[in-house]
């Protein structure tokens, strides 16, 4: 059995209009020039907060924060999509015994509601997200990589971390797991070169599925 944590937002799943519409919103009612998508796309990973530094300035964050949230929590499922290759990898590795987690900065309710949405919970043995009591961290709190072991029920030697930005391979790095990352997010694969051996790069998840984990790739169609 092998013990694997997924990112979700440019992982297994495509939030990333969603997000910019939200982002926007915020900023059109805060009156701040509105970020085109790509720029909003660039940011996404970290959290929230994180992002909305960014894209809307540090002093605007506590007003920001409750407009993007109230107007994500409209348009939750109205563009997100399952990324290629994420139902094959998932029933994939689910159907040879192993134990499967979602590990992101976003919201867990929020987390829990899109992947049901999208059904993929149902390949999922634990989902770990953010703003709840008893998990208040976020990547790459050394403290959050520990509460997914934790969850998990695995060494960190046990573990691997698949995910798409630098902010996931923080995480890995903190916990001492082996981390994979995929060009499907916010970073293609020549910037996640720079963080990381190329050979823990790949392209997507059918790739990631074929090199690392051995699944056959006359099951892998786009």
């Amino acid at each position: 059995m092998q013990y694997i944590l997924f990112d979700l937002d440019g992982t297994l799943i495509d939030h990333f209009t969603t997000i910019h519409k939200s982002v926007a919103y915020a900023q059109r009612e805060l009156g701040l020039p509105e970020s085109d998508y790509a720029t909003v796309r660039a940011t996404v990973g970290g959290s929230v907060p994180i992002t909305l530094t960014k894209l809307c300035g540090e002093a605007n964050v506590p007003a920001a924060e409750p407009l993007f949230r109230k107007h994500f929590a409209e348009i939750i499922f109205d563009d997100v999509f399952t990324l290629p290759g994420a139902e094959w990898l998932l029933q994939a590795l689910k159907a040879r015994g192993d134990k499967l987690g979602v590990f992101t900065n976003k919201y867990a309710g929020d987390t829990r509601d899109v992947l049901a949405h999208l059904g993929l919970d149902q390949w999922l043995d634990v989902i770990i997200g953010t703003g709840e009591p008893e998990c208040p961290y976020r990547k790459p709190d050394p403290l959050f990589t520990a509460y997914a072991l934790e969850q998990m029920d695995c060494a960190s030697e046990e573990a691997i971390m698949v995910g798409d930005s630098p902010y996931d391979l923080a995480a890995a790095e903190a916990g001492c797991l082996t981390c994979h990352l995929v060009a499907t997010g916010s970073h293609s694969a020549e910037q996640l070169s720079e963080y990381i051996v190329s050979e823990h790069v790949h392209k997507d998840l059918y790739e990631l599925g074929q090199k690392v984990f051995g699944l056959e790739p006359e099951a892998c169609t786009a």
